[in-house]
């Protein structure tokens, strides 16, 4: 699968396969995390200052199928590898990423709790439908409050539970773009 997407990225726009970002880890460390390239290479934002939204031109064909289905992420299993990231988690989050233009630690009190542990590729917050934009503060706000509740009540059958739950929420996704 990631060499096909890979195959796709590269055949359909000129530039890089992989975008590299820069997102806040375990203990708010900084980690480079890996994705397929989904933007034009002259529109591509690394700090997320300007979250993509529906219909967003800087997004490439590729992009938008690879971005609604979370292919864009599976690089990130070598953050996996790496020991960067772990399979569920809370969702690392972009520098600069905002939520109606306010930044998500202005946005949610006790935001960087979220970072108490090591993020993940997949997560609870996702499961239950709080991926993609983030165009209100209360978006970000229950991403959160799921992010929490996950910390709060980790178990390993609540891990399997959301491995097992994240096929079926990519599929019904209606806020990745």
């Amino acid at each position: 699968v990631m060499l096909a997407v890979a195959a796709a990225v590269a055949l359909t726009s000129p530039g890089p396969i992989l975008f590299r970002q820069k997102r806040y880890g375990f203990n708010n460390e900084l980690i480079e995390v890996y994705k397929f390239r989904s933007m034009f290479v002259d529109q591509g934002d690394a700090t997320a200052s300007k979250l993509v939204t529906r219909g967003d031109p800087r997004v490439t064909p590729v992009g938008r199928f690879i971005r609604r289905t979370s292919l864009d992420e599976l690089p990130q299993l070598f953050n996996v590898i790496k020991g960067e990231l772990s399979l569920v988690g809370p969702r690392p989050h972009a520098l600069q990423a905002k939520a109606a233009n306010t930044l998500y630690d202005q946005v949610v009190d006790g935001y960087f709790a979220r970072h108490k542990v090591k993020p993940g590729i997949t997560g609870w917050a996702q499961v239950n439908g709080w991926r993609g934009e983030t165009d209100t503060s209360d978006k970000i706000r229950r991403r959160v409050e799921h992010d929490l509740h996950y910390i709060e009540n980790w178990s390993v059958l609540f891990d399997i539970r959301i491995m097992l739950a994240t096929p079926l929420s990519l599929i019904r996704t209606q806020n990745a773009y």
